[in-house]
């Protein structure tokens, strides 16, 4: 009896002896296979970095270098140091196409987040009427700007537009819209809102979508008012797509380019002369590269400190839970 146990006991030990052998060679691999499971993850981000590196990380580090020559592309380059910088912070037109730039970002930024945030509020129950709704005022995103620009030129046509034929049924003086110093710079505040607004509202309205009903229900027993249950609720649950919604749009509103150049050149009389477009007239129409490169380093500067600031101060505001 005790010789069939002792046979029994040794013929299911070996099995587990053998599996845990095979095992511990499966967990232990060559100095080669451990070798490429390190390496792997940077051969497969390798590509990307390198895209990355020579049309993001090069061009940069060259629009710094260029800064400090006077070159015009086509004579050899000049050192200079930073003459350029001196002559842009001294020059009166750079001051007024950078508050032309910020007037630009003010009036956008404000205007398109709040417009987009009472549209959403509207089209938040998945209905699908809103989805249509949604999926018509997104089409403007997918038009480029070129296209828009040149229908809203027609719109605000001062003899022939849209916009003055109504003012016209209603016995009112028509408007230069694209013309008057006064008046230009709000036309194009309006048109890139009316692009970027679908955009916006798709996002809040995900956003709204995804905060938890529980949270509404214990308002309502609690018998919250809707503007109460609107700022302890639903505002702090969207501060986070608030946050990237308002950053990216700061950026996009220092970068704006095509609706300047199409629609207004930057007149009359530089009212919506932006940072960029300045930008690109001093390098590729006067061909004054080194000082376009200093311009260029400047916005770049520029974008990067109002992130920053925008991260220190309203960090801390954001609720992601």
């Amino acid at each position: 009896m005790e010789i069939a146990e002792k046979a029994v006991f040794t013929g299911m030990e070996r099995p587990r002896f053998k599996l845990k052998s095979r095992m511990k060679a499966k967990a232990d691999p060559g100095t080669g296979a451990k070798v490429w499971q390190k390496t792997l993850p940077y051969c497969m981000v390798l590509p990307a970095m390198l895209i990355f590196g020579v049309f993001v990380i090069y061009p940069v580090f060259y629009m710094v270098y260029v800064s400090f020559f006077d070159w015009n592309m086509i004579a050899d380059m000049e050192f200079i140091g930073i003459e350029n910088y001196i002559d842009m912070f001294t020059d009166k037109d750079f001051w007024l196409v950078l508050g032309n730039t910020f007037q630009f970002m003010l009036m956008m930024v404000p205007a398109s987040i709040i417009l987009s945030l009472l549209i959403a509020l509207y089209l938040k129950k998945n209905t699908r009427i809103n989805r249509w709704i949604q999926n018509i005022m997104f089409m403007p995103n997918i038009v480029s700007l070129v296209s828009i620009s040149f229908i809203w030129m027609w719109m605000m046509d001062e003899n022939r537009g849209l916009f003055n034929y109504v003012l016209s049924l209603f016995n009112i003086s028509p408007v230069n819209w694209l013309g008057d110093p006064d008046v230009a710079m709000f036309s194009l505040v309006l048109v890139n809102i009316w692009k970027s607004l679908g955009y916006y509202v798709l996002i809040i309205v995900a956003a709204l979508q995804g905060i938890p009903g529980y949270l509404y229900e214990a308002a309502a027993l609690d018998k919250s008012k809707p503007i109460t249950t609107f700022f302890k609720i639903t505002l702090p649950m969207l501060s986070p797509t608030l946050f990237f919604l308002v950053l990216t749009g700061i950026i996009g509103s220092f970068k704006t380019f095509e609706s300047v150049s199409l629609m207004t050149a930057g007149g009359p009389a530089d009212s919506t002369n932006t940072l960029v477009y300045e930008l690109y007239q001093q390098g590729f129409v006067y061909y004054n590269t080194g000082y376009a490169s200093a311009m260029g380093v400047v916005l770049m500067v520029l974008v990067g400190a109002m992130t920053l600031v925008y991260f220190t101060v309203l960090q801390k505001k954001v609720h992601y839970q």
